[in-house]
């Protein structure tokens, strides 16, 4: 992983907008049927308003649909997948005092597979925190 992004939206907080440091790594592997990747990443993002460290790690599960397979396999006729067949739960942990909430909060997201010609293949994910509902 070389380029990762954590940007929070306008209303959510902790106000995050960071950047990675170094280089994170990512751990896939197939399930054995060839029908699911399994992920397993790692990454440390510096903060651009409080200039904190973060470490954060997710794990997920992504479906290899006809159309990822054209992606994974560089056929120039691969498109961006939409949202719905990758799906993840992510973690973070830091020192840095204003986003120590973003450690207490359970968070899911799910994510699609950009293409773009002559650009490398991106991954977005859509986060969203768990909260408790009403009682």
């Amino acid at each position: 992983m070389t380029n990762i992004l954590v940007k929070s939206e306008p209303s959510f907080s902790p106000s995050i907008d960071a950047e990675i440091v170094g280089a994170g790594n990512d751990y896939i592997h197939n399930d054995p049927s060839g029908k699911h990747m399994r992920l397993n990443a790692h990454g440390v993002v510096r903060d651009k308003g409080t200039g904190g460290i973060v470490y954060l790690n997710y794990t997920g599960i992504v479906s290899i649909t006809p159309e990822l397979g054209m992606i994974l396999g560089g056929d120039p006729n691969a498109k961006s997948t939409e949202f719905g067949d990758s799906f993840i739960e992510m973690r973070f942990e830091t020192g840095e005092e204003k986003l120590k909430d973003l450690e207490l909060g359970v968070f899911v997201g799910a994510g699609r597979f950009v293409v773009e010609q002559e650009k490398p293949v991106v991954v977005e994910y859509k986060l969203s925190k768990a909260v408790k509902g009403p009682a």
